[in-house]
């Protein structure tokens, strides 16, 4: 009998011994091929590079075909006249992040790929299915299309699981987006070397694993939605019976059965209407506070990164050698993720944060969201001092783990994300544009294009059932 694909995917949570590998296969698979696929990366100068210049008269790093993506000069001026300047990532096209999933031997398992980009701190990391850029499918790098590109081209003779627009890091992209899809295939699957079949459950043990999971599968995990799988009667009682930790699943499958919506929306509308930013770019060479050498742009004052250019060789890659800027960060950021339990339901502290890149200006994030180096004119709230006064007492902590963020663009970043369940009754009194929502509410908002940022929708992918 075909079981419902969502209903599948909750069971699928669960499963962590129940897939066609072990966790111990799997991760003899992922060493096996960190110490068998040829990775060669080096910092370098922009001068050595044959495809990527500086064009004066544009003011922007691009390449000679001016595909891929370029960097910018930025300045943005605050409502209260603060001003920030700094290079950002110009990337207009929507690339591709995609999972299939499929039912073997009655369990749901996702077929993920061990993936190298050239800024992984840690070499191979367990990505999507296939993650490219529009440039990489369409082939402008002359290189080969990505293994299972087809699946995806067709996508509609299959079942689509999830199919939304997201966006990035907006702190360093300019308004960029990636489509964020899962398709359910029932037919068979050849299983390449590179990709292996995995659980829901077993990926979400793998998050637990500094910097193995990375940052493209978990926004796409985030987006299933579970808040479309309704759980009535007896297969309710028996899924919850299932589940150690029922004010979760209660948040996950019922809310609090209340319409948050109207308040969320009015707030971030508000901003969109009313907010007074001023964005405009400039040539890198007048980008005021950086300067330009051969080998980086970097501020002359503090700042969350700077730009490096490096050589890279990696084998198995569409193309094996190329150059390319990369950021690098300059420091660890923090982000984390308050939740408490409210009349039996768990909640969640997420926060409106306005940023530079972003595409519609504001998002929802999480409860904490602060770079390794603060931005003039930022400053730490209340829940912040909050949140990192019980972080240093180590209290409600139930997930810290450092996790990479996008390598294709930059280089060896880990940041640090926590989760930490504490008492209602300590919370402070939240300032404006802080929300406690329940998990359905957050799954139903991301299923709306550009309203939960991409630091949320990572740390939301952390949870087990």
């Amino acid at each position: 009998m075909y079981k419902s694909t969502l209903l599948s995917i909750l069971e699928s949570w669960r499963y962590q011994n129940q897939g066609v590998e072990t966790m111990e296969s799997i991760l003899e698979w992922i060493a096996g091929r960190n110490k068998t696929v040829a990775v060669n990366i080096q910092k370098s100068s922009l001068s050595k590079s044959p495809f990527w210049f500086y064009d004066k008269q544009r003011g922007t790093i691009h390449n000679r075909n001016d595909s891929f993506f370029q960097i910018v000069g930025i300045e943005k001026e605050r409502e209260d006249g603060t001003i920030i300047r700094q290079p950002v990532i110009l990337q207009q096209e929507i690339g591709i992040l995609g999972v299939i999933c499929k039912e073997i031997r009655g369990v749901m398992h996702f077929l993920m790929q061990a993936k190298i980009e050239p800024g992984n701190v840690n070499k191979i990391q367990i990505s999507p299915t296939i993650q490219a850029t529009k440039s990489n499918f369409t082939q402008k790098h002359g290189g080969a299309k990505p293994p299972y590109l087809e699946y995806f081209q067709r996508a509609s003779q299959y079942e689509i699981v999830v199919d939304q627009i997201q966006s990035e890091q907006s702190s360093r992209f300019y308004k960029k987006r990636n489509r964020n899809i899962i398709i359910r295939v029932d037919e068979k699957i050849p299983t390449l070397p590179s990709h292996k079949w995995m659980t829901l459950g077993q990926i979400k043990r793998l998050m637990r694993v500094d910097n193995l999971v990375n940052m493209d599968t978990r926004t796409v995990l985030s987006c299933i939605p579970y808040c479309k799988l309704n759980v009535y009667g007896e297969d309710f009682a028996r899924h919850s019976s299932l589940a150690p930790d029922q004010p979760f699943f209660r948040s996950v499958f019922e809310g609090d059965g209340n319409n948050h919506f109207p308040e969320i929306y009015q707030y971030i509308n508000n901003y969109k209407m009313f907010a007074e930013v001023k964005r405009s770019f400039v040539p890198l060479h007048e980008l005021k506070g950086w300067k330009m050498e051969d080998n980086r742009i970097f501020c002359k004052q503090a700042h969350p990164y700077q730009v490096i250019f490096c050589n890279i060789e990696i084998e198995g890659r569409e193309v094996r050698q190329w150059t390319q800027p990369l950021f690098e960060a300059m420091g660890i950021a923090t982000f984390g993720l308050i939740c408490c339990e409210q009349d039996g339901i768990l909640k969640f502290l997420v926060r409106a944060v306005p940023e530079l890149g972003c595409f519609d200006g504001i998002e929802l994030g999480p409860t904490v969201q602060r770079e390794a180096v603060l931005l003039p004119g930022s400053e730490d709230t209340a829940i912040d001092h909050f949140f990192f006064e019980k972080l240093a007492q180590g209290k409600g902590v139930f997930f810290d783990h450092l996790l990479s963020e996008e390598g294709g663009r930059f280089y060896h970043e880990q940041n640090r994300n926590v989760l930490m369940r504490i008492k209602e009754e300590e919370l402070p009194d939240l300032p404006e544009g802080y929300f406690l929502l329940d998990y359905r509410t957050l799954n139903e908002l991301v299923q709306v294009n550009n309203t939960l940022n991409i630091q949320l929708r990572n740390l939301l992918s952390l949870l087990e059932v």
